[in-house]
């Protein structure tokens, strides 16, 4: 059984990514433009973290491939 990079990196991006989305939520003013640049990012990497986890889910299964060692 090899080591699954996708787990601790979904892992992370989605710690960090909920942490700036409150913050964006909580803490940070909205650019002068008016786009909420800390809640928009943050979501983007909560995002990409759900879906490394999620491959990294079915590779567990069975159903993807092992990665290239």
């Amino acid at each position: 059984m090899s080591f699954d990079v996708r787990l601790p990196i979904g892992l992370l991006f989605l710690a960090i990514g909920a942490l700036v989305a409150v913050f964006g939520l909580v803490g940070a003013p909205p650019a002068p433009s008016g786009e909420n640049i800390d809640l928009i990012w943050g979501v983007v990497m909560a995002g990409f973290g759900a879906v490394m986890l999620a491959l990294a889910g079915l590779a567990r299964k069975g159903d993807l491939p092992p990665p290239p060692e």
